[in-house]
């Protein structure tokens, strides 16, 4: 779609541009919602562009001037598909306003705090179909645990989302580890994700979306798994390893 010019404002010379997204940006996987739900932008002349769409805002910030256009589109397309899905099933309450901060000077993958998300531009130069970075990161935000929950679970649940939710992981070369008689549950990450697939899948369909509210209420104890499931987590991995098929 042409960008239209809609008005001048921030004064003092700047200009605000409001525009309706090009066709590869529509995040809408249904067809007969691409309508209502087209992502608009407020773009600045500071390296800040403002999206939303469907009631969602992203603050997207790039301070790397070599960052990819494409992989930005990425990230706002990931954003808007895969973040309204996990904060319908695991929190409706989450913030519609989420901060995404591109910057050279972060040296790890991302990391989230509270509402902003920072990325590395080197690793997405390295590693441009790893833009479901963004699923794990923003169930962070969704999560917005308030504290006592094990890294191990917090960690788990994110990678089980971009597993559930994931839009590129195929092409990144991203999948949940087969079992091994060496991994244990507080291995977290991928290793926990695989654990909390069979959960739902052999125990409790409910199981991860019961958990991840305790979590949310404060009230997580290491009995929480006898509560849900009757059983400690030690006695689910040992029943998930004697027969961990998906």
């Amino acid at each position: 779609m042409k960008n239209k010019l809609m008005n001048l404002v921030y004064g003092v010379m700047l200009a605000s541009v409001i525009f309706s997204c090009k066709k590869s940006e529509n995040v809408t996987p249904d067809d007969a919602n691409k309508t209502a739900n087209k992502i608009t932008a407020t773009v600045t002349p500071i390296g800040t562009v403002i999206y939303t769409s469907a009631g969602y805002k992203l603050t997207f910030t790039n301070k790397e001037a070599t960052f990819d256009d494409q992989e930005r589109q990425n990230f706002v397309n990931a954003f808007f598909t895969v973040y309204p899905q996990m904060a319908n099933r695991f929190n409706t309450s989450a913030t519609k306003n989420v901060t995404f901060i591109v910057d050279p000077a972060y040296n790890g993958v991302a990391a989230t705090s509270n509402d902003i998300t920072t990325f590395s531009p080197a690793w997405f130069k390295s590693n441009p179909a790893d833009y479901d970075v963004v699923t794990h990161e923003v169930m962070h935000i969704v999560q917005a645990y308030p504290g006592g929950v094990p890294g191990w679970l917090t960690e788990g649940l994110a990678d089980y989302s971009r597993y559930k939710f994931g839009v590129n992981n195929a092409n990144a070369g991203w999948s949940l580890p087969a079992w091994s008689s060496s991994q244990k549950y507080t291995d977290s990450y991928r290793v926990t994700a695989r654990f909390f697939a069979w959960l739902e899948l052999h125990v409790n369909s409910s199981i991860l979306n019961n958990l991840n509210s305790i979590c949310h209420n404060g009230s997580y104890t290491s009995n929480t798994w006898v509560q849900l499931t009757g059983k400690t987590v030690d006695q689910l991995w040992a029943q998930y390893s004697a027969s961990p098929a998906l």
